[in-house]
């Protein structure tokens, strides 16, 4: 199904936004060598919170992007894995973080710029 992510109904708009989202990106890269359980996510994922892990967890869960596995042992144990959906995002995802990685002195240095010609000089 194709779609027009400019129009605001689209479902299309919907999953770039999934996708475009921090979270999403650090959770989808925390497992690209292999499964992980939710501590160790988090742990990778320095800053979000148990209720944003989760609730990113589920909806990547929901979309096909990851599996959750949960094993019947004690303690219980569960683990979330990339499906072949999941792998396939994760390459361009890894272009994305090469980018960000390569220009960051340039962003830096572009954002110090700007904050000096837009900051009132002091009195």
């Amino acid at each position: 199904m194709l779609g027009n992510p400019y129009d605001r109904d689209c479902p299309t708009r919907q999953l770039l936004d999934r996708i475009g989202d921090q979270w999403t990106v650090l959770i989808v890269g925390s497992l690209r060598d292999g499964p992980l359980r939710f501590t160790q996510i988090g742990k990778r994922v320095e800053g979000i919170s148990q209720k944003v892990l989760t609730q990113t967890l589920r909806s990547l869960v929901r979309d096909g992007i990851l599996t959750r596995t949960a094993y019947a042992v004690i303690p219980p144990r569960v683990e979330y894995e990339l499906t072949s959906l999941g792998r396939d995002l994760s390459e361009p995802l890894d272009m994305l973080d090469r980018w960000a990685r390569h220009h960051m002195t340039q962003v830096t240095a572009a954002r110090e710029a700007f904050d000096a010609e837009h900051t009132p000089a002091s009195a």
